[in-house]
């Protein structure tokens, strides 16, 4: 197996979910919460990843991120070089492909939450950001969850960005889905037989938290045991 492909990929998959999480939670929070064009408008881009081929947004990003572009040459001028066929393009074009998987699932979480309990507490004065804090977030865990496991997971499996943005740079861009494409490529299958396995298991194990972690969660609460 290629260590250095699974640890860059690791790497790509955990930074992303960290950066996803942050942007997510107030966007699908200001979704919810907002009505008309504007939010339909804001959900229809954050879907969009959905259903566009993965190679159209990496062909667009590398463009936008090129020396040719009034981007590309501002990249270059605060960073040294363009991004692409980096690490960090990847991880640009990686929030933005897998935007959908952290953001539905917590639009989902915080939808489902009774108004009575945001209304009693505004009645009591507590601020925006208290009320998200105790009563949205805790009571949204399943969804929150659910958004980093479907974003880490998504991310560790991507080909089609990473390939059109990367490259195919060892050490720097080449991630388990690159490397397994190589593998297939030089008919080394029992290589790619254990990269693709791998693959299956971490995202076998990541669905498998998905399902058992929440349920169990949620006995603790009746129980009494979480705060």
């Amino acid at each position: 197996m290629d260590i250095e492909a699974l640890l860059l990929t690791l790497r790509l998959a955990l930074s992303t979910t960290a950066l996803l999480l942050l942007i997510a939670l107030p966007l699908a929070w200001w979704i919810v919460s907002g009505r008309g064009f504007g939010r339909a408008l804001v959900q229809a881009i954050v879907a969009l990843p959905l259903v566009l081929p993965p190679t159209v947004l990496g062909f667009y990003l590398l463009v936008m991120m090129g020396p040719l572009t009034p981007i590309g040459r501002l990249l270059i001028r605060l960073v040294g070089h363009p991004l692409a066929f980096s690490f960090a393009g990847l991880l640009v074009g990686s929030v933005l492909y897998s935007l959908p998987f952290a953001v539905q699932p917590l639009v989902s979480g915080f939808s489902s939450i009774d108004p009575g309990y945001l209304e009693a507490a505004n009645g009591l004065g507590a601020s925006p950001g208290r009320i998200f804090r105790t009563i949205i977030l805790p009571l949204s865990r399943r969804s929150v969850l659910t958004s980093i496991i479907l974003t880490f997971t998504h991310t560790v499996g991507e080909f089609g960005v990473v390939l059109m943005l990367g490259g195919n740079i060892p050490g720097a861009t080449r991630t388990m889905s690159i490397s397994l494409y190589d593998q297939v490529q030089e008919f080394d299958y029992a290589a790619a037989n254990r990269t693709a396995l791998t693959l299956i298991a971490v995202a076998l194990a990541a669905l498998f938290v998905i399902y058992l972690l929440p349920g169990r969660m949620s006995r603790r609460a009746e129980r009494g045991e979480l705060a």
